[in-house]
């Protein structure tokens, strides 16, 4: 029964030169100018490839941890502003020792040599741990280290500890109450945080955790800026590689299984890597960064072009089995398929576009990105499927005649596309009915999604920086800095009676504030002298932050003088749980502003800004993905110059994302800026499927045949494509999965879940709705008027 729908009997003849008006406006006759001159094709093609090496040798790694956040408003110039004048949080490495006999005497010891050999590393600065705190200092000295030389024994060690547990500049800061976690601070140069030195900085730090603590049980992490960009760092470019030869094993191994010819594996499948190669080239030499986001450029390269490439390679194959030479078959390839490979192309183009509405600079640039990859990958297509196909395809005649009689693989696929399109033509209006209901109850769930955004999301999880971080979360009230910066007026000076009564009077605001711990400034100086020493006027403070190291100095008080920074800590929550503590401790330092005007006093910092706006451009990027809806839909209906096509492409274009978005809701996740990336992406590239049907149909609704005959036809000469590219497609994307990033391997998942929820929608929404809508038009316009 199927024989019928085989492509030589579906009057290839007919249609072979397409209707008079192309979809694509004639744009896919850019394939057909390199196949004129293959050989030459092929040599520019080398000089390219040659150029596109260069250019990815120039891209370089943005391991920035704000870099989602990178953006023109007055927060984040803000944040950049104090991240300028007290750089220390952005150099800090945190050394996390933890044990429940971390102050035993022997551990105590060896934990002394373990910071005394710190300070000797490469790169180091300074640091900040116990052994920093002083003794109460004796009248006009200096105070002496709180830990002598040659520590106690016995109960005067006892003692002694119990003394080091209760020092008001260490506990709870560097020392946890319970006395088990210990955190070391250390500074290191910025010239080695932002080169290549980190790696081996680090790699030092190890080495001495390893030889100094190794022995004594206690458990040592690294934390802190520096440590999780060189994870991230690592992690990119790692997963690069892991994507590249993953994603490349997938499609060629799928094509050689259905093809069977290495020459078809070849132009189906070495199109799209060398549309990778090409678009990664191009971004290189147009500077852009390698991050989080433009990482996944690789697997979402291999997405736009290789579906294209596979049903491009099919319509060929297909050709030559129905007795056409090899320049004919992918010459009428490039006509009949091209347009709607133009086309979905273009919808691509449009997902990306969509990103530009972002407020965030790293998430416009990947959709600067994938509009320029989107654009090499279409000419890289169109051109080389044809000029490799011409180039390596041989012996057509017995290949036409082998495969006529031996084609169990795809015909199998073509017995299932036909089975599932009788039974969804056979009821079009109740299908689509069901559809409508189950697409609009999925809606439902979708809109009640909540944004979802932590910092830790931005790290690997399965290194340390991120488990280090935990630890502090649990012990010192957090890891993550939230800094309220005091500029003072014209004519106020740091050490003058107002500008200190600000500081204190921010200083204990911000210690009353639930959830903010671990606070210092100026005042926690302060109050230690007016303790200890007896004195809290000028000259001592003055005194005393003189003798302080520099780098210890600018952690709150700028070189300048006229600003300072009181620094606290905040656990990495979820942002809406950061939200409430950052918006509380704003509203309650009014009164501070009030008490002390002309005195700016801010609330900054990376979680502060992650809490305020995470959620803002998570809806933002949310509502652009409602419109990108109506905007497809009426560029695929204009393209096509059918309303049916602009109605028919809605549902199916819906059922990907809020079907994903159901799952998340499912699993207890909210949107991430990931996720809401990964379906604005998926949902162009989804439409894929949905716009090569609508293509195939379009040439198969001739006067005489039947709408339900047409959509069979359809269905059946491109349905093996799709499924295919569908599988590859969703290996190329779930390879993400092996990365180290959590918000890498979310995009991976979802997407390749998209992927495979869109073929299902063009199967099981596409064609029954279609068929509806064609029926419908034909009692509104009569038979004769095409309604596709």
């Amino acid at each position: 029964m199927l024989e019928k729908h085989s492509e030589s009997e579906v009057h290839v003849e007919k249609v072979e030169q397409g209707p008079a008006s192309s979809i694509a406006f004639g744009l896919e006759r850019i394939g057909l100018i390199a196949v004129r001159a293959p050989i030459v094709s092929c040599i520019v093609l080398l000089v390219l490839i040659v150029g596109a090496v260069f250019g990815i040798h120039r891209i370089k790694i943005d391991d920035s941890l704000s870099q989602l956040f990178r953006s023109n408003t007055r927060e984040f110039r803000q944040y950049e502003e104090v991240t300028k004048k007290f750089p220390a949080e952005e150099f800090d490495v945190l050394v996390v020792v933890e044990g429940k006999t971390l102050l035993a005497r022997n551990n105590l010891e060896k934990l002394r040599d373990f910071v005394t050999d710190l300070q000797l590393v490469e790169g180091t600065r300074g640091l900040v741990s116990l052994f920093s705190a002083r003794q109460a200092p004796a009248p006009g000295k200096l105070p002496a280290a709180l830990f002598p030389s040659e520590l106690p024994e016995g109960a005067a060690y006892d003692k002694f500890i119990e003394t080091v547990k209760n020092n008001e500049i260490i506990r709870g800061k560097l020392l946890s109450e319970d006395g088990t976690l210990a955190l070391i601070v250390l500074s290191l140069d910025p010239e080695v945080v932002a080169s290549n030195k980190l790696t081996k900085t680090v790699g030092d730090i190890r080495a001495l955790m390893k030889e100094d603590l190794g022995d004594t049980g206690l458990n040592v992490q690294l934390s802190g800026v520096p440590v999780m960009q060189l994870e991230i760092r690592n992690a990119v470019e790692r997963d690069g590689l892991t994507y590249n030869i993953l994603g490349i094993l997938a499609g060629c191994v799928i094509a050689i299984i259905f093809f069977r010819k290495i020459s078809f594996m070849v132009a189906a499948a070495f199109p799209p890597m060398i549309a990778i190669l090409l678009a990664l080239g191009a971004l290189g030499w147009a500077n852009f960064n390698l991050n989080m986001f433009l990482n996944v450029m690789t697997p979402l390269i291999m997405v736009i072009s290789f579906s294209d490439s596979m049903q491009l390679t099919f319509a060929a194959r297909d050709r030559l089995i129905a007795g056409q030479d090899k320049f004919t078959a992918f010459k009428n390839a490039v006509l009949v398929v091209g347009p709607a490979c133009v086309l979905t192309h273009g919808t691509a183009g449009i997902s990306f576009i969509a990103l530009q509405f972002s407020d965030s600079d790293l998430i416009r640039k990947f959709g600067e990105a994938g509009l320029a990859a989107t654009i090499i990958a279409l000419v890289a297509v169109l051109s080389l499927v044809p000029v490799f196909g011409v180039l390596l395809v041989r012996n057509e005649k017995v290949f036409a005649t082998k495969f006529q009689s031996a084609d169990a693989g795809v015909q199998a696929l073509r017995n299932f596309c036909y089975w599932i399109a009788v039974r969804m033509v056979g009821r079009p209006g109740l299908f689509s009915l069901i559809a409508v209901l189950f697409v609009a109850g999925l809606g439902v769930i979708y809109a009640n999604l909540e944004p979802r955004y932590r910092l830790a999301d931005q790290v690997p999880d399965k290194r340390q920086a991120v488990a280090a971080s935990d630890r502090l979360d649990a012990k010192l009230t957090g890891a993550n800095p939230v800094n309220v910066l005091i500029q003072f007026p014209k004519g106020e000076s740091l050490y003058s009676p107002e500008t200190l009564q600000t500081i204190a009077d921010v200083h204990a605001t911000v210690e009353k504030t639930a959830g903010v711990g671990n606070v210092w400034s100026v005042e926690t100086l302060r109050r230690w002298l007016a303790e200890k020493a007896g004195s809290a006027d000028v000259a001592t403070l003055k005194e005393y932050v003189s003798v302080i190291p520099e780098h210890l100095v600018r952690r709150f008080i700028d070189a300048e003088q006229d600003a300072v920074v009181v620094a606290g800590r905040v656990p990495d929550k979820d942002s809406s749980q950061l939200l409430p503590i950052v918006d509380k401790l704003d509203s309650e330092l009014d009164a501070v502003r009030k008490k002390h005007p002309g005195y700016e006093v801010a609330v900054t910092g990376l979680a502060a800004i992650a809490a305020r706006n995470s959620a803002g451009m998570i809806e933002k990027l949310n509502r652009g993905l409602t419109v990108e809806f109506a905007l497809v839909a009426i560029f695929i209906g204009l393209a096509f110059r059918s309303w049916v096509v602009m109605l028919a492409c809605i549902l199916p274009g819906i059922f990907p994302v809020v079907m994903s978005g159901t799952v998340l809701w499912a699993m207890g996740e909210g949107l991430q800026f990931a996720s809401v990336v990964a379906l604005t992406v998926s949902f162009g590239l989804g439409l894929s499927a949905t716009i090569h049907f609508l293509n195939r149909l379009r040439l198969e609704s001739k006067p005489g045949v039947g709408s339900a005959l047409a959509v069979e036809r359809a269905t059946v000469l491109v349905g093996p494509a799709l499924i295919l590219t569908t599988l590859v497609l969703a290996c190329g994307l779930v390879v993400t999965v092996f990365s180290d990033l959590p918000s890498l391997r979310l995009f991976g998942w979802l997407s390749a879940f998209s992927m495979v929820m869109a073929l299902v929608a063009d199967l099981f929404i596409l064609r029954p709705t279609a068929m509806w809508l064609i029926n419908l038009h034909a009692r509104l316009q009569g038979p004769d008027k095409p309604a596709i």
